[in-house]
């Protein structure tokens, strides 16, 4: 079966139980693992509530290359099920693409995105944060992102851009696009890819949601590859984890 059978066979295929459960296993994964890491520091502490949120916040570069590393195995679960291989979800160029363009055109707003988050979103996130209020404290998020470059390296940069791409993107889209109209389905998989992203906070969700996810669909939608998206996800990762690193 080649790549675009495949991609025939998925939109025609009426059953989505398996996308919506590979869309919540980010989510519940990351619930898991602060729930996890508040037992473990819980008893590693002695039930010192007031040390345990802070050593959970800190661990969570930890918790992110651990989560990733189980989205990849769901994707990998749900891809042998459905019989698709990486070309079947969108790792191929469509007739007259070239990879070094398609990179290129991912490439150019990914960075644009991170260089606009780290000067003007996220310091507009957390001045609303500190006005509207929020479930996490105003500017934590960047703190327990830096708590340790290393994992944070390897969770966002590494991981993330591929095992997200091919989650929401390249797999599940492309399944929604079978079954809902486009807006539909990109709005279905922006807002799941913003809760992904739960622990940052309401108004990281509606950020990583809108802007980040909408790029990443809107690349997929019209490039027809993961190739651009992935690209732009890497950009906007790497110019985030730089810009993390020098205020850290």
């Amino acid at each position: 079966m080649n790549a675009d059978t495949q991609v025939e066979k998925l939109k025609t295929t009426p059953k989505l139980g398996r996308v919506w459960l590979v869309l919540l296993a980010g989510p519940v994964l990351f619930l898991l693992g602060i729930l996890a890491a508040s037992i473990y520091f819980g008893f590693a502490t002695q039930g010192d509530a007031a040390a345990i949120p802070g050593l959970v916040a800190a661990s969570t570069p930890y918790q992110l290359v651990v989560i990733q590393i189980l989205l990849f195995l769901v994707l990998r679960w749900a891809m042998a099920r459905d019989g698709l291989t990486w070309e079947g979800i969108g790792w191929k160029t469509a007739e007259g693409q070239k990879t070094w363009r398609e990179v290129l055109i991912g490439v150019l707003p990914g960075a644009a995105l991170g260089l606009l988050y780290g000067f003007i979103l996220s310091p507009l996130m957390t001045a609303v944060q500190r006005s509207l209020g929020d479930y996490v404290p105003a500017g934590e998020l960047l703190t327990s992102l830096g708590a340790a470059l290393i994992p944070f390296f390897l969770a966002n940069v590494v991981l993330a851009p591929f095992v997200e791409e091919n989650i929401y993107r390249g797999y599940a889209l492309t399944r929604l696009f079978g079954r809902f109209s486009k807006p539909v389905a990109i709005l279905i998989s922006c807002t799941f890819f913003g809760l992904l992203h739960w622990a940052g906070g309401f108004w990281y969700i509606l950020l990583t949601g809108a802007l980040a996810g909408g790029l990443f669909a809107g690349l997929f939608t019209a490039r027809k590859n993961l190739i651009a998206p992935y690209a732009a996800h890497l950009a906007l990762n790497v110019v985030e984890f730089l810009f993390i690193w020098l205020v850290a």
